[in-house]
């Protein structure tokens, strides 16, 4: 919950920028998005619900199901602006038209592949001129933060300098570096335009809250994650690095 309610914060933040309307202007802007990896859909559906034009690009079969699931039970409009395609991110360049979406979300998933570069290089060709594309990696520069802060020491020893780790799935994953993706989006002429952290505070929480959390408290856990994770230092130690770049 903290995470997505952050990302979306910080994307909306990001898409209002990107494309403004007209001074005194109500209408929506319609947008076309590819997701990739959407899972479960969560932004891709509430993008859908917002009335973008949505493509969700799932590789994994049981998640494919269960997104195409989640679309199943939209009202009729949404489900008449989302597309659910089975595919990699890594063959977007074949699967779609050069500079044919105005927002890209990879969420998730970079952190899965041995290196991200052939992912992001297919992302930046679909991406249209001005279009913004929204990335959520682990953090490599904090990967000692969270087995630290539960006192598990010989993980967190083990994590300086590595970027490699085990995620909450029990899966090895891969970290990602500020710098290092600041320079491949330069590369691919997707420079970085704001960065934020996710999950400065409750990155050792329970994946789920035994009980549903008292909304006051939860709105103020949310203001306060939102503050540390456009703040330096505290964005720079999150778990979670949202990287947002613009297609020049």
């Amino acid at each position: 919950m903290v995470r997505q309610e952050l990302v979306t914060r910080q994307l909306d933040e990001q898409i209002a920028a990107c494309f403004p309307l007209p001074t005194g202007s109500h209408a929506l802007r319609r947008l076309r998005v590819l997701d990739v990896g959407p899972g479960q859909g969560t932004q891709a559906l509430r993008l859908a619900r917002a009335g973008h034009l949505v493509t969700g690009l799932e590789a994994d079969p049981t998640m494919l199901a269960t997104l195409r699931a989640a679309v199943a039970a939209e009202p009729e409009d949404v489900r008449n602006r989302f597309v659910v395609l089975p595919g990699d991110g890594r063959h977007a360049g074949r699967l779609f038209a050069p500079a044919c979406f105005d927002v890209v979300l990879c969420h998730g998933v970079l952190m899965y592949l041995p290196d991200p570069e052939p992912m992001l290089a297919a992302l930046a060709r679909v991406l249209a001129p001005g279009g913004l594309l929204s990335l959520v990696v682990r953090n490599g520069d904090a990967l000692a933060m969270r087995p630290g802060l539960l006192g598990d020491w010989r993980t967190a020893l083990a994590s300086f300098g590595s970027a490699v780790y085990t995620n909450r799935l029990g899966l090895a994953t891969r970290a990602d570096r500020l710098a290092d993706l600041s320079e491949t989006l330069a590369d691919i002429g997707v420079p970085l335009r704001v960065w934020y952290g996710v999950r400065v505070f409750t990155d050792t929480a329970a994946d789920r809250a035994a009980a549903p959390p008292d909304p006051a408290e939860f709105a103020q856990l949310l203001d306060a994650e939102d503050r540390a994770g456009r703040e330096d230092p505290y964005r720079s130690v999150a778990a979670l690095l949202h990287l947002c770049g613009v297609r020049g």
